[in-house]
């Protein structure tokens, strides 16, 4: 089975007993901050998948580790040590969040600027994208791309919408070239 599908019955499995014990958003913000320990620390990964440690101090490890957190977030992380799963941690936290903002009627976005824009400009392009979208809001991330020359650019999952100033150069010069042809 694929690491996708498994990922995706596991975030299943978790929004479900969020819900149960709606405790949902609580489950969503510590699977988050568990994402950015695995990100800042390489080295995690490579010691919970390590043969010659054994599933025990891996266990320990990992409850010592994340010992301020709910008992459903160390026992999720347990259980895919315990199953060779380990590697699949981000991709599980990655659908949790989205289920938890699907139920919301929320989508996350990243807006890529030649510059850093300010809180109001992207509460307004959020505003904007959520009405278009039909969302109630739209979360944005700002990342700086110089490349762009001007304009943004905003991706949502697999859409693009390229309102830059290299992007339209890019559709002018794709027109000529069509139109001489």
């Amino acid at each position: 089975m694929s690491e996708a599908v498994v990922a995706k019955r596991y975030a299943d499995a978790l929004f479900q007993l969020g819900n149960e014990k709606q405790i949902q958003d609580q489950l969503v913000d510590e699977f988050r901050i568990v994402k950015e320990v695995f990100q800042a620390n390489k080295q995690l990964f490579t010691f919970l998948k390590h043969p010659r440690v054994n599933n025990e101090k891996k266990k320990q490890f990992l409850q010592e580790a994340f010992q301020g957190m709910s008992d459903d977030v160390v026992n999720t992380l347990k259980l895919l040590v315990e199953r060779h799963r380990i590697e699949i941690i981000p991709s599980v936290i990655d659908h949790l969040s989205q289920l938890a903002n699907d139920a919301k009627g929320i989508a996350e976005a990243t807006v890529y600027s030649v510059r850093e824009l300010s809180d109001a400009e992207i509460e307004e392009l959020a505003a904007k994208f959520a009405k278009r979208f039909n969302k109630q809001a739209i979360k944005l991330e700002n990342k700086v791309d110089p490349s762009i020359v001007g304009g943004v650019k905003l991706r949502m999952g697999n859409t693009i919408y390229d309102g830059s100033l290299s992007g339209k150069l890019k559709r002018i010069e794709r027109d000529i070239v069509t139109a001489n042809k």
